[in-house]
């Protein structure tokens, strides 16, 4: 009945809200944030519930952050904990960087995702129970001896219990449903209850409806129904009489939209594709969680996109290459184990010199590892994970929205730069989301790619750098020297059948300028420092690392990639309480801002919170001696502020 998808289209700030369910006499009381969790079995709809709450709510005004988080096996058994999907939605009226720590309310519709998420509730919390799912089977697949609803063990928390399967049923019984039908609409119950609760508009929810199911009106009005009936029972039920208010946050007028990491990297490699007046191709082998780009860019064909779904990993890349040696854009998307895959492939082009975009999407590893859990621990990989000395650039947004504009960076730098780039997003600000300003299309960065067009030399090229062609040496005839680089190290990229630009490519080591197959020790010891240094150039055209907070303070905060949010909520919090604390973010990897060694030597401690056992922390140290100290966490899921704050007390204290 239910969809598992959702999404916001754009809309002006500020926006309405307001219920327009009726009058209530309740009490309401005026919140600054709140985080809610929807968890229950991977079939219960939470993720579509979850979305809805969260469109909703940014169409309200409120700032918002969320935390997807779904089940690692594609069908686990109903009722299992192994089978628990949830979805968490901090919404506030000031400026969030994170979902939250502590949940103020969790809505779980069995024993098992009581279970799984009980712990993150806090104590005096509102538990709203889906009592029609707490039988003796559903206990026993949640390993419950007894029912928690009987023991005592949820004495510290604000119990609803709510029969949401009977209520569902009733709310829907005219429109003569099957019984799974019926069930099926009960994730929209909860999610009416929850609306009334937090004093949402169900409008947004309601036109949602219509325009999915507009083709079954059966559906149409048995989800209204179910919806509506949620949010009745808020009204009436005596067990919650408050109503939580949340005021619109402060934020600059002009449109948004609410925007996942995915979704936002789709967009920033289409938009830079066509400032670049050139085709995307995407290749790409399905893998949780990078999927949702090739989902992406398959509806954007009508922009000059191709997407080809390939048979394997090194398929995909190997079309991304071919695209990118024919003159396109070629990018192609994966998440850890598939990198391992291409790591050959990607070698070519770092030998042909070729621009390509590698979308790692990390998750926790190794091997298959925990496919559906958020993860940083492919830094090293992409640093170093190939044969010999294959430097590559490597960039990492740091937000949701920051996707946008790092996937606009990383084909820029794989243009310009002529060379295979790393664009490391993870699992957390992939699926997670945040509202998004939309850009003004004037003002987005400029890419100017340009193609060789004609020879780059009167003849032959030189002592050293035999062209091959005898007739050219003796005639003085213009001749392409495909590795003839500009100030930057860049070589020309030249498009195949463009008279007179024939040369010669492959993985076979080049002859410096000339591109001809070439042996000699000195030229491959030559040709080796010269693509290490293209990469090191990059750093000329990156903004350098800017020192946030204090900035006299004697700790640092390094962080990168999704881990921003809680460092930077933590930081501000400990600013707050008066001790003193500076903070800085890499979003750009290979190479790091020339000012890295600079700012590393002002501070006396160094700590740098990352999920993984501390790739960043090594880096760091190998190349400047920086006194870094690792804060790791590899648990699949990411730091909580608390965390990070009591990790700055302890340095210190």
């Amino acid at each position: 009945m239910s969809s598992e998808q959702g999404s916001l289209a754009g809309a002006t700030i500020p926006g309405a809200n307001g219920s327009s369910n009726g009058h209530h006499s309740h009490k309401r009381e005026t919140v600054d944030a709140v985080t809610i969790r929807f968890a229950g079995d991977s079939g219960d709809g939470m993720q579509l519930a979850g979305t809805q709450f969260t469109n909703t709510s940014a169409l309200a005004g409120n700032d918002i952050a969320t935390f997807p988080d779904f089940p690692a096996e594609i069908r686990a058994p109903a009722g299992t904990l192994a089978g628990v999907s949830g979805f968490q939605v901090h919404f506030s009226a000031s400026d969030i960087h994170t979902p939250g720590d502590d949940l103020d309310a969790l809505i779980v519709m069995n024993p098992a995702a009581l279970k799984t998420n009980l712990k993150d509730l806090r104590a005096g919390g509102i538990l709203i129970v889906n009592t029609d799912n707490f039988g003796v089977s559903d206990l026993d697949k949640a390993r419950y001896k007894i029912s928690p609803l009987e023991d005592g063990s949820l004495k510290g928390y604000r119990v609803v219990r709510v029969p949401v399967a009977k209520l569902t049923r009733e709310s829907v019984a005219e429109y003569k449903l099957s019984p799974k039908e019926a069930d099926r609409c009960k994730n929209f119950f909860a999610l009416g209850l929850v609306y009334w609760l937090y004093e949402r508009s169900t409008e947004v929810t309601l036109k949602w409806i219509r325009e999915k199911f507009a083709k079954n009106p059966q559906y149409v009005n048995a989800n209204t129904a179910a919806l509506k009936a949620g949010y009745n029972y808020g009204e009436t039920v005596e067990l919650l009489p408050v109503q939580y208010q949340v005021a619109k946050a402060k934020i600059s007028p002009g449109t948004y939209r609410k925007i996942t990491g995915n979704e936002a990297a789709v967009l920033g490699l289409v938009a830079a594709a066509h400032i670049a007046k050139k085709t995307l191709v995407y290749g790409s082998y399905p893998i949780t969680p990078a999927s949702g780009i090739l989902e992406g860019l398959a509806e954007l064909r009508r922009f000059g996109v191709k997407t080809f779904q390939a048979e394997d990993e090194i398929a995909a890349i190997g079309v991304a290459i071919g695209a990118s040696y024919g003159g396109a854009i070629g990018i192609t998307g994966t998440s850890g184990p598939g990198v391992c895959l291409k790591s050959e492939a990607i070698n070519l082009a770092v030998m042909t010199e070729l621009p390509l975009v590698i979308v790692n999407v990390q998750r926790g590893g190794p091997s298959t590892g925990l496919p559906t859990k958020t993860e940083q621990s492919d830094l090293l990989q992409a640093m170093f994970g190939r044969n010999g000395d294959s430097p590559v650039a490597i960039v990492a947004p740091q937000s949701p929205v920051d996707c946008f504009d790092m996937a606009m960076e990383a084909v820029r730098i794989a243009t310009q730069f002529m060379c295979p780039i790393f664009y490391l997003s993870d699992g957390y600000i992939a699926n997670g989301s945040e509202p998004w300003k939309l850009p003004e299309i004037a003002k987005l960065p400029k890419l100017d790619v340009k193609n060789a067009t004609e020879p780059n030399s009167n003849g032959w090229g030189g002592p050293g750098h035999e062209t091959g062609d005898e007739e050219a040496k003796g005639a003085g005839k213009a001749t392409f020297l495909p590795y003839k680089r500009d100030e930057f190290l860049a070589r020309p990229w030249a498009i195949p059948g463009t008279p007179g630009l024939e040369h010669r490519i492959g993985g076979i080591e080049k002859q410096d300028v000339t591109g001809n197959i070439n042996y000699e020790p000195a030229n491959h010891e030559h040709m080796t420092h010269t693509r290490a240094k293209k990469i090191e150039n990059i750093a000329l055209t990156i903004p350098d690392l800017e020192v946030t907070g204090d900035q006299d303070a004697e700790l640092l905060l390094v962080g990168w990639g999704g881990t921003y949010g809680s460092i930077t909520t933590a930081v501000d919090r400990v600013r707050k309480r008066g001790l003193k604390v500076a903070q800085v973010h890499f979003r750009y990897l290979n190479p790091m801002p020339k000012n890295t060694e600079a700012v590393l030597k002002r501070f006396k401690k160094i700590l740098v919170p990352e999920l993984n056992s501390g790739q960043l922390t090594w880096l760091l140290r190998a190349k400047y001696l920086a006194p870094c100290q690792a804060m790791s966490k590899v648990q699949g899921k990411p730091f909580l502020v608390s965390e990070i704050e009591a990790a700055i007390e302890k340095m210190l204290k």
